[in-house]
């Protein structure tokens, strides 16, 4: 089979690539034909007008559909793959997509086909007031802290979906969780044509060591959404615990002067010191505040027969089963998330117990083996239905 893997990687590093990069690789392991269709949002700096050049490009790129148009007579493919198409490709590729005759399936790693920035979520809060075609709650709510770019994000979602870009031209969609397909669902999308294909691990993932570990873990991207504050104040009532946090930190320097002494920021760690990361910690933290998409750290933590303590929002209990692989709380609630890390912290078979379930739900669920059926499956279905109009709910 031969695939278009289109992407608009962010520019640094996020789980996002990671997940193309490692579709990308199944793909080539399993003898098919993978063409890349890429632009990175770190070109925009380096270009001439750059933030003006994307915010246009993001609504519509004649330049993008001109090279998607190329790419299509060239190498024919027998489906199109989507992930992020913003700012530089834009869903006017789609549009080429059906007018040429190609399936497209689109992987949806967030909510940006209902909410501007992805997130649903506004100043730390949930918020899904751009939902139902009201996308100018983004400029003015001034969603990116920037009027120009928060203007951007709105009028190109606008376009998107005033033109019906996606549900026109999108043959299938891959939904990461339930939770995300009935938020798709709720937006008017076909519900038969929403399949949920949670993210695979890395084949490398999941060596595990057996050993208990000395840490409280995080593993990720450091942003606001992400809630790092919480964690710092699980820490500070926790002294005789270390905590320890791998991801890059250049969005929230100032962590850094506010963290207690038993809370260490690592920095970006590469593959084998995040392995060393996984292997040495006893638990692994997610204090997200927004819904999520499906993020990898769940999955690795317990390919590495590590418990999870999570939040209990969106589509997340779908992925830590509460007190079976980890534990739940109530995101933003420091006593609550400080209560689960003791109660775990002082039960080293528990912890020991849920890894071990945890290790078997990884094996079964989101090993490189299923995911590739389920997504080979999709791809078939697409083929078969080939580019046409939307289906009604």
């Amino acid at each position: 089979m031969r695939i278009c893997m289109v992407h608009n990687s962010y520019g640094s590093v996020s789980g996002e690539e990671m997940v193309v990069d490692t579709v990308t690789a199944l793909l080539r392991d399993n003898r098919h034909e993978v063409i890349p269709f890429h632009r990175s949002s770190g070109e925009i700096p380096e270009m001439r007008f750059g933030r003006i050049r994307a915010f246009f490009n993001g609504m519509y790129s004649r330049s993008s559909r001109e090279s998607m148009r190329r790419i299509l007579a060239v190498f024919n493919p027998d489906v199109v793959h989507v992930h992020n198409l913003y700012p530089l490709i834009s869903p006017s590729i789609l549009q080429v997509c059906r007018e040429m005759g190609f399936p497209v399936v689109m992987t949806t790693h967030n909510y940006r086909l209902v909410c501007p920035n992805g997130l649903l979520m506004h100043q730390g809060r949930i918020c899904e007031k751009c939902s139902h075609g009201r996308e100018w709650w983004c400029f003015l709510h001034n969603c990116e802290k920037d009027r120009f770019k928060s203007l951007g994000y709105a009028l190109r979602n606008y376009i998107a979906r005033s033109r019906d870009f996606f549900r026109k031209n999108v043959t299938e969609f891959v939904a990461l969780t339930e939770f995300q397909r009935q938020v798709l669902i709720r937006e008017g999308f076909p519900k038969e044509c929403i399949h949920v294909i949670p993210n695979t691990i890395s084949q490398k993932a999941g060596q595990e060591s057996g050993a208990l570990g000395n840490y409280v873990g995080y593993a990720g991207r450091i942003s606001p959404e992400k809630d790092m504050p919480s964690l710092m104040e699980a820490a500070r009532l926790h002294r005789n615990i270390a905590f320890r946090a791998a991801g890059a930190y250049d969005r929230l320097p100032q962590l850094l002067e506010t963290a207690p002494d038993n809370f260490e920021f690592c920095g970006m760690l590469k593959e084998r010191k995040l392995a060393e990361f996984y292997e040495n910690c006893r638990i692994i933290v997610l204090c997200s505040v927004c819904y999520e998409g499906f993020p990898s750290v769940l999955a690795e933590a317990m390919a590495y027969g590590k418990p999870v303590v999570c939040s209990r929002i969106g589509g997340l209990a779908e992925i830590v089963e509460d007190g079976v692989t980890g534990l739940l709380f109530e995101p933003g609630n420091v006593t609550d998330l400080a209560a689960k890390i003791r109660h775990l912290w002082d039960r080293p078979d528990l912890c020991r117990q849920m890894g071990r379930a945890g290790r078997e739900k990884a094996g079964r669920e989101y090993s490189p083996e299923n995911y590739y059926k389920r997504l080979i499956a999709v791809y078939e279905k697409a083929i078969e239905l080939g580019p046409q109009q939307p289906r009604n709910n």
